[in-house]
C-alpha cells in the first residue's frame, strides 16, 4: 500500500480528483494534483518510453506528457479526440498524464476503500492502491507514485 493510503486509512477519509480514462473512472489523491490544463503542442522525445507523449511548455515549465491510455492498456485515444492534462510534481519533476477527462473531487470514507481485487490486470494492479465502490462504478485509486516511478526506471534504463 502507498503511503497516500496509509494517510487516507489513518485520517478515516481522502479526497480524490476523478478523471476517466477510456470511459473507466480512476481517482486521484488531491494532495498530488497541481494543475489541470490543455496540453498544447507536444514535443516527441525520441526513445523515451513508449508511455511518454513527449514533453511540453507550461507556463515556463518543461513537463513529460504521461499517456494514461498507453500505461493502462487501453487503445490509443482516436486523433481530435478531447484530452487534459493532470499536473503532477513528483521528485522535483513536473509531469502531466493526459485522460480523457476531469470529473469532481469526491471525498470517500476509508470504510469503503477495498483492496485490489486479485483478477485485476497485471498492469493495472501495478499502478493502483484499491477501489472505491461508487453507486454506480468503481473508481479505481491510481497510485501516483508508482505511475512515475516506472516512468523514470525506463528513462534511466534506455
Amino acid at each position: 500500500m502507498s503511503m497516500q493510503l496509509a494517510a487516507v486509512r489513518e485520517e478515516g477519509h481522502g479526497q480524490f480528483v476523478t478523471v476517466r480514462i477510456a470511459g473507466q473512472l480512476f481517482g486521484l489523491p488531491i494532495w498530488a494534483v497541481h494543475d489541470v490544463f490543455v496540453p498544447q503542442r507536444v514535443t516527441p522525445v525520441p526513445l523515451a518510453p513508449v508511455e511518454v507523449d513527449g514533453v511540453l511548455n507550461l507556463r515556463g515549465r518543461i513537463v513529460t506528457a504521461i499517456n494514461m491510455r498507453r500505461r493502462l492498456g487501453f487503445p490509443v485515444r482516436d486523433e481530435g479526440e478531447p484530452v487534459i492534462a493532470v499536473g503532477i510534481e513528483y521528485q522535483g519533476e513536473v509531469y502531466g498524464l493526459l485522460v480523457d477527462e476531469v470529473g469532481e473531487v469526491l471525498t470517500l470514507d476509508k470504510a469503503r476503500l477495498v483492496a485490489k481485487p486479485p483478477n485485476l490486470d497485471q498492469r493495472w494492479g501495478a499502478v493502483t492502491d484499491g477501489v472505491f465502490p461508487l453507486e454506480r462504478e468503481l473508481l479505481a485509486v491510481l497510485d501516483v507514485e508508482s505511475v512515475l516511478a516506472s516512468i523514470r526506471e525506463d528513462y534511466v534504463a534506455s
